[in-house]
């Protein structure tokens, strides 16, 4: 199948889009509780399983995808996660196979399919790395946004169940359609009359590192504690959203859940904009930016009661937070080059994964000892701003 590469570029935002699905989790979670009297903390390790599978599951696609090409990679991921979710619809089995379906077997199809445009579309854009990155991650965090609303409708029309059937069914189909677009460049790929500039070319290695060469450096270990980082403060505000909202503001329930709808939008935002801004500002500036910036607003944000204000400041940050994943790709294939970037980068979602577990346990740790989350959040200010000072001394790593 030939195919230009905006064509393949489009595909993998849609696949992203029905990937990204994933992240309105949170509109199963009452019906279930009502159904089944799980309880919440249960019903959200489904979730929690399912993020900590994609970040193992990424690697190893990204190393079958070199091995075997991003199309079968793709399609079986896609195939892995809409069954997954489609036999989530027989959950009256037990919370275990909720766990097993949703989580384990849905995440592995996260996992290889999450990777696979990422590492395809550096490769085809080497003139655009950020912006394309950006872009096909921007899909995975614009995923809730189409879901949420249709989850809900479905879940009011025909149960929870059901829903997990349709959607399967959905996610099966347009992830194994796109899936057919994914595919590598020839080797040594440029576009037409395109030559990198001298700024280029001194913020990239000079030739395609293998795994083990690339975890052999110090840059590797630093590009993973950016990404941990910089997840660990967004992360740590998702988390705990409504109730920051309402004890800042005291927002009632709804109009608490309204701001967390307002201020997801920019996690796909940001993922666009930082990535797009980092082809032109080079990687590393763009972290130092997004660093301070974050200092700033969670360092302010205590002090704020306005409703508008803190939506607006919230959005922001989770600019930033999305930022991270739009920026990094193209930050990996810069220092590691394109050939690998597949496993080099799906190792370093790992990053995710633990900054999942340690951002969210921070801020909860901090609210519980105090009286409020205004201490958390000037400890997560403080440690943002120290953050800043990592991309000031990460370097391309030298070719022998």
């Amino acid at each position: 199948m030939k195919n230009s590469r905006w064509s393949i570029a489009f595909a993998g935002f849609l696949m992203q889009v029905a990937l990204g699905a994933v992240y309105a989790w949170s509109v199963f979670k009452t019906p279930l509780n009502k159904q089944f009297h799980w309880s919440l903390s249960d019903i959200t390790l489904t979730f929690t399983i399912c993020i900590f599978v994609l970040g193992v599951a990424a690697f190893f696609g990204g190393l079958w995808l070199n091995k075997s090409g991003p199309r079968v990679v793709a399609l079986t991921g896609g195939i892995l996660y809409g069954t997954g979710v489609f036999l989530a619809s027989f959950s009256s089995l037990g919370l275990w196979w909720l766990w097993l379906t949703f989580g384990v077997i849905g995440g592995i199809g996260l996992g290889f399919g999450y990777i696979v445009p990422v590492a395809v579309l550096v490769k085809w854009f080497p003139d655009r790395r950020g912006l394309i990155t950006g872009i096909a991650v921007g899909g995975f965090g614009a995923g809730a946004l189409v879901t949420a609303p249709l989850a809900t409708h479905l879940i009011q029309t025909v149960g929870v169940l059901q829903t997990f059937a349709d959607l399967g069914i959905g996610y099966l189909v347009v992830t194994v359609l796109t899936g057919l677009f994914m595919q590598n460049p020839p080797e040594g790929y440029r576009p037409a009359g395109w030559e990198p500039s001298a700024a280029i070319r001194s913020q990239r290695a000079g030739k395609d590192y293998s795994l083990g060469e690339a975890l052999s450096t110090w840059q590797w270990w630093a590009l993973w504690m950016l990404l941990f980082l910089n997840t660990s403060a967004g992360i740590s505000l998702i988390s705990q959203e409504a109730p920051i909202f309402s004890e800042l503001t005291k927002a009632s329930a709804i109009l608490a859940a309204g701001m967390v709808g307002i201020v997801s939008i920019g996690n796909a935002v940001g993922r666009v904009f930082w990535a797009w801004v980092s082809d032109a500002l080079s990687r590393r500036w763009t972290f130092v930016v997004m660093f301070l910036l974050q200092a700033g607003l969670f360092w302010m944000l205590p002090g704020l009661a306005t409703t508008g204000l803190v939506t607006l400041i919230s959005f922001i940050i989770l600019m930033c937070y999305g930022g991270g994943f739009g920026t990094m790709p193209a930050f990996a294939a810069d220092y590691f080059g394109s050939r690998n970037v597949g496993p080099i980068y799906g190792l370093m979602l790992t990053a995710w994964g633990t900054a999942s577990a340690f951002g969210p346990l921070l801020i909860a740790h901090m609210r519980q000892i105090g009286s409020s989350y205004g201490p958390g959040l000037h400890v997560i200010a403080g440690v943002v701003l120290l953050s800043a000072c990592l991309p000031f001394v990460v370097r391309p790593p030298k070719s022998a």
